[in-house]
């Protein structure tokens, strides 16, 4: 990929990033304040950001409330800051407010390979051993096989085995389709908390990675009862060649600096938006390269193997608890086969790449592609957060 230098950044605005229906949305975000030195709970109303952490001194602490969605809207606040200001700052500067990832002691999940389309572009990874050049031949051999042989599928189901018999006879099994049709979804840890970054923030991705892609999803928020008590953006970002050379390599292609980015705002679940809404969610996937490149995508919930609750249930019960609740990627129909650097090799990033990830009811997270080894450092872990709030006497 090339280099760093001189990369555009993202212009945001309130009108680029608030849901179309801000107005009747309770949003919630997180805002990094320099008199308090850390961050801030809030409630995005209008185009005021209105300080919330007296109430709620995390956003963990927010979701177990039943009242949430009244707090948000109505409850008295400490600080204002105009969301256009908090755009415009540079990400990442401690002294300058600005927006942050809107979660914070809830567990990074990522539920993977539940969409039929990316499930096949996962084979594809395995197939090559991550070799991008490779990919177009491999696609067309999987193409002829499968067709549309897991169309409208249900994991689990009798159909899924009648599936599986064919493909194993094919020599075309796999353990991505063994998640992806199969009664277990794959539900892994994406990243350590507190380590997501937010809209406008750089995203990171490793250096040594030739072959990669953003991936946009619906991202849950669920609280310790596994209530979804909200929903958000994120970008799950994929390293293409790593995780294809072994699926034994996922953290290593997947938990990077700066490698989850979420946002711009968690939308709380009312009776203008509930878990329908949130399954018929359709994401738009921009991407604007430093060269002039322009890749648009998208993805829709409706087209989802599983249900969220399905997903949901995967990881939280009886066999896994989750004392601060947790935030869950739900994959993504998204895998770009444009090449953009060579013939058959697909799409990949170059540094600079500015991602944008929208969708009408969920607002817009932007972020610029940069090698993980080049992202602001993440520095504020569990121990500064306790202090930091103990110290404001907010716990």
């Amino acid at each position: 990929m090339e280099s760093t230098a001189a990369r555009p950044r993202p212009a945001l605005t309130a009108g680029s990033v608030l849901p179309q229906d801000a107005d009747r949305a309770a949003l919630v975000a997180r805002v990094h304040d320099p008199e308090a030195d850390g961050p801030c709970v809030a409630a995005v109303r209008g185009e005021q950001v209105v300080d919330l952490t007296a109430v709620a001194p995390t956003v963990s602490d927010l979701m177990e409330r039943d009242d949430a969605a009244a707090v948000v809207r109505r409850a008295d606040g400490g600080r204002v800051w105009r969301l256009d200001a908090l755009l415009e700052a540079p990400a990442g500067r401690r002294d300058v407010p600005h927006l942050l990832a809107p979660v914070d002691l809830q567990v990074i999940k990522a539920a993977g390979v539940t969409f039929a389309r990316s499930l096949l572009e996962r084979v594809i990874e395995e197939r090559t051993g991550g070799d991008p050049a490779q990919a177009a031949r491999v696609r067309e051999r999987v193409g002829k096989v499968v067709g549309g042989t897991l169309d409208g599928i249900r994991p689990g189901s009798p159909e899924a085995d009648r599936a599986k018999e064919l493909l194993v006879s094919e020599g075309l099994w796999s353990q991505y389709l063994e998640v992806g049709i199969g009664p277990d979804p794959e539900v892994f840890t994406k990243a350590p908390v507190l380590s997501a970054v937010g809209t406008g923030a750089d995203i990171g991705v490793l250096g040594a990675s030739v072959w990669n892609n953003p991936e946009p999803e619906v991202v849950l928020v669920v609280d310790s009862r596994g209530r979804v008590r909200g929903t958000t953006l994120g970008n799950d970002v994929n390293l293409r060649d790593i995780e294809g050379r072994s699926a034994l390599l996922l953290s290593r292609a997947k938990d990077n600096n700066a490698s989850c980015a979420i946002g711009p705002f968690v939308r709380l679940l009312d009776e203008g938006f509930d878990l329908d809404t949130v399954r018929g969610i359709d994401v738009d996937l921009r991407i604007d390269g430093p060269d002039g490149y322009v890749l648009h995508g998208s993805s829709s919930m409706r087209e989802i193997s599983r249900d969220v609750l399905d997903l949901v249930a995967a990881t939280h019960g009886p066999h896994h608890q989750y004392p601060d609740g947790f935030v869950l990627f739900t994959g993504t129909l998204f895998a770009p086969t444009e090449d953009r650097q060579a013939p058959g090799a697909g799409f990949t990033h170059e540094y600079g790449d500015i991602v944008r990830i929208s969708s009408p009811r969920l607002g817009a997270l932007v972020n610029t592609v940069v090698p993980s080894e080049q992202a602001t450092p993440w520095t504020f872990g569990v121990r500064a957060l306790m202090r930091n709030l103990a110290r404001r006497g907010v716990l």
